[in-house]
Order: structure tokens, then C-alpha cells, then sequence
């Protein structure tokens, strides 16, 4: 047994003060979300008299119902998208060695290599020509596109350490390239399909610049640019903006709390392989 020396001491406050430091934006949010618009205390300090009206507010007056089913069937859509595409992709570009697989290999990955801000101006040309503008579609269609290259760049080196041989039995036994993918090797893809999906669903979820872009002009809004709606040209509603914050990372929480365990052996296993 360790005996618990001062070294020990030092590392233990060491990580309390760590752990106060990440905390401290949290309790800033919770914090401001409580205090009544006229109370005058300091932002640090406690609120005087605590009240849930700023929630009742913000939900009312932002819609941020609608912006929670939006950025809800957003980020369902896509992730679903991103994760048989990505896989259906990274297959034969993982399993084929001929010289055109790893050009296309490469050429996916050029993805991550331009930044967003570059594409933006033909990208919305691009939407707008579609008859996508102020539709949930552009927004989505963009973020699939956004998240494919990372997506396929994970799957393809998982399976590259995935065995063939259970292709091979599947191949002996008459299974098509595509029985053989959905039935044998996509089910071996679970970790880093956790990793995909969780990754996507964070980035989507928390997107507003695309939402702000595609959505601007029409009813539709997602859950970030209802509560961007606070900001207005002369000042910003504090109260309800942090409220609307807290209503908007609730979802999210509450999926972590009740599939952590899934989570974090999806996130741990697909990192592995």
C-alpha cells in the first residue's frame, strides 16, 4: 500500500484547483441563468433571489421548442447519414489495393485540409440553386458533407486492422460484397461507430454558423440561433441568453447521463483501434 505523502497532498489540491477552474464557467452560467434582470449584485456573486422565470422567458419568447425539435431532427439525420456513408465509403477504400482506392482515400481527405470559411461563398451559391435555402436540407446536406472526410478517415483505419477472414468464410458461402458488409463487417464497426456517431452528434448539435447561414430568412431556426435571437443590435437579454444556454445543452446531458457507459467504451474502443 502507497503511504500518502505530501507529494500526494500537493497533487490532490493540485487537481481540486484544477477541477474548481473547469467548474467555474459552469457556475457562471447556472448563475447568471438565476438572477432576476434587476438584480444588481456582482456577476461572481450568488443571485439574491433566485428565479426560474427567466427559463419560463426564454422558452416563450425565443421558440425554443421548435429550435429543440429542429436541432434535433438536424442532428438525428445526420449522424445517421454520416455514419452508412462514411462506412460504405471507407469498405471498399480500406479492403481494395488498386491505385484508384487510395487516390479516392486522399482525395476524401482534402476535406480536412480546406477550411470551411473558403467554401462558404459557393457552398451557399450551391444550396440557393437548389431551392435548399431557409430548409432544414441545406443545413443538413452541408454538415454530411462537413463530416464525411473525418468520418471515413476513422473508419478506414479501423478496418484496416479489422481480420478478412470472416469476409473470406462470408465470400465461400456466397454472401455478395454487400451481404457481406452489412451482415459481417458492420457489426465489428461498433466502437468506432460510437466515436463517429458521438463526434457528430457534439459538432452538429453545437453548429451555428451553417443553421445561421441556410435558415436565415425563415421560420425555421435551430436550437443556437433561437438563442442568438436574445442578441439584439443594441444590447443582449444576459439572463435569457444563459437560460436559453442551459435549456439548450439539457438534451445533451441528459443522452450522456443515461448511455455514458456506451459512450465511453465506443469513444475508448474506437480510439483503440
Amino acid at each position: 500500500m502507497k503511504r500518502y505523502t505530501r507529494k500526494t497532498l500537493v497533487l490532490e489540491i493540485g487537481m481540486i484547483l484544477v477541477g474548481l477552474l473547469f467548474m467555474f464557467p459552469i457556475y457562471m452560467l447556472v448563475n447568471l441563468a438565476l438572477k432576476a434582470p434587476g438584480d444588481q449584485g456582482a456577476a461572481i456573486a450568488p443571485p439574491t433571489q433566485p428565479t426560474l422565470q427567466n427559463f419560463v422567458e426564454a422558452w416563450n419568447v425565443g421558440n425554443l421548442g421548435s429550435g429543440l425539435i429542429n436541432s434535433t431532427l438536424v442532428t438525428v439525420t445526420v449522424v445517421v447519414l454520416n455514419v452508412v456513408l462514411a462506412a460504405s465509403a471507407a469498405y471498399p477504400l480500406s479492403r481494395l489495393g488498386a491505385r484508384w482506392s487510395t487516390l479516392t482515400y486522399f482525395a476524401f481527405l482534402v476535406g480536412l485540409l480546406i477550411p470551411m470559411q473558403l467554401a462558404l461563398l459557393p457552398m451557399y451559391q450551391t444550396i440557393r440553386d437548389l431551392g435548399l435555402l431557409g430548409s432544414l436540407w441545406g443545413v443538413i446536406l452541408v454538415s454530411v458533407g462537413q463530416g464525411l472526410p473525418f468520418s471515413i478517415f476513422l473508419y478506414s483505419g479501423f478496418m484496416r486492422t479489422l481480420p478478412v477472414e470472416f469476409e473470406e468464410a462470408a465470400a465461400l458461402d456466397g454472401a455478395s460484397a454487400f451481404r457481406t458488409f452489412w451482415s459481417v463487417v458492420f457489426p465489428l464497426l461498433r466502437p468506432i461507430t460510437g466515436t463517429v456517431a458521438i463526434l457528430n452528434v457534439v459538432w452538429t448539435w453545437n453548429d451555428f454558423l451553417q443553421p445561421l447561414l441556410y435558415l436565415s430568412g425563415s421560420q425555421r431556426k435551430t436550437i443556437t440561433v433561437a438563442v442568438y435571437g436574445f442578441v439584439g443590435q443594441y444590447g443582449a437579454q444576459w439572463n435569457l441568453i444563459f437560460a436559453g444556454i442551459l435549456i439548450s445543452i439539457l438534451p445533451i446531458l441528459i443522452l450522456y447521463f443515461f448511455m455514458q457507459r456506451y459512450i465511453v467504451q465506443g469513444f475508448a474502443g474506437g480510439l483503440k483501434g
